[in-house]
This record gives C-alpha cells, sequence and structure tokens, in this order.
C-alpha cells in the first residue's frame, strides 16, 4: 500500500507481508511497485544505524545540490518516531512536517524527498533503521537543521534534556538561520 500524505512528494508505504507458520517473507522494496505509483527515484545506496539507547535522536539531516538525496527509510528491529521537515523555500508547506511511527512490527516505510530535512528518535532500545537513498554520501553537501526549533513544531517522544544527540546534531542552524538550500518549483 502506498498513501501519499500530507506534504506533496512524501509518501508513507507499507510492503505486503506473507506469513505462516515458520515466519513470514516481504518484498521490501520493487522499483516497478514504485513506478507504478509514480516514485521514479533511482536508489544507488544503501545505508544502515544502530542506535542503542531508546531517546537517540539523529537529525534532521539533508544533503545539498548537486548531491541532494531522496531516502526511502524503514526499520527492521525496534521503533522510532520519524520526521521529514519541508525547507523548500516559496512550497506552500514550507517548515511543516511529517510525522510517523515507523517500527518492525508495523513494516512501514517513509519515502522523504529532496528538500526535506530528515531524522528520527528512536523509541526503542536497539533500534535498527535502514534507508536507500538516490545520490552517495558527500561530506561538503552534509547539511542539518536543528531537530528542536520551535518554530517546526514538532512533538518529539523525548525533552531536549534526556534526548541522545552527537555534537554534531545539536549545532545545527534553525529554520529561520538555514540558507535557502532548497526551492520550491512547481
Amino acid at each position: 500500500m502506498i498513501e501519499q500524505l500530507h506534504i506533496d512528494g512524501v509518501f508513507l508505504i507499507t510492503p505486503k507481508k506473507f506469513g505462516d507458520d515458520r515466519g513470514f517473507f516481504s518484498e521490501t522494496f520493487s522499483k516497478k511497485v514504485l513506478e507504478q505509483a509514480g516514485i521514479m527515484q533511482e536508489f544507488v545506496q544503501d545505508n544502515q544505524s544502530l542506535s542503542v539507547e531508546q531517546g537517540v535522536v539523529r537529525g534532521l539531516h539533508f544533503q545539498t545540490p548537486p548531491h541532494a538525496q531522496d531516502k526511502l527509510v524503514r526499520v527492521t528491529r525496534g521503533s522510532i518516531l520519524d520526521i521529514a521537515v519541508d525547507i523548500r523555500k516559496g512550497s506552500k508547506t514550507f517548515g511543516q512536517h511529517v510525522a510517523v511511527e515507523l517500527s518492525a512490527e508495523n513494516w512501514k516505510q517513509l519515502l522523504v524527498p529532496k528538500g526535506f530535512a530528515h531524522g528520527f528518535c528512536t523509541l526503542t532500545p536497539n533500534t535498527e533503521v535502514q534507508y536507500k537513498v538516490t545520490d552517495y554520501y558527500a561530506p561538503e553537501c552534509d547539511k542539518g537543521l536543528a531537530w528542536d526549533d520551535a518554530a517546526l513544531e514538532i512533538e518529539w517522544p523525548i525533552t531536549v534534556s534526556k534526548a541522545i544527540l552527537s555534537t554534531k546534531d545539536m549545532a545545527h542552524p534553525t529554520l529561520k538561520e538555514l540558507p535557502d538550500y532548497f526551492t520550491f518549483s512547481g
């Protein structure tokens, strides 16, 4: 099942699972199925993270052009609150976000298009997140947005004092301070 969310270009994808007494089988990615829904991204790299503690916040991250990335995010163990923030200047949804729970249990995936900052908070210990991207990692294009910017109105499941972040993720600018890396055209 593929569902367009309230911000254009952001999709919630739930692959079919076929189970029996042995377990289950699922096609977790099918280019053909995505293309039939009008999703034409060409993924080139798979990434995986493990967050040992509950309350780990990763993000909000994005890559700028010419190496901007679309992401297809899923959880293979544990659960997260996954966030995508529209940072495309001129978009009618600029500064708005989508928040969805992704878990190994609900089997949902989030498609985060270029022009969105992405991040998540772990809801359980030992959470593994896997995601596909449409461009390779480019350190010179690696940027971020302050996860706790009040202007974003994100209802995180953790307080600022309890969140576990990298030093890098603690230093990102707010939306107001963010340069115009992406401009909406459409």
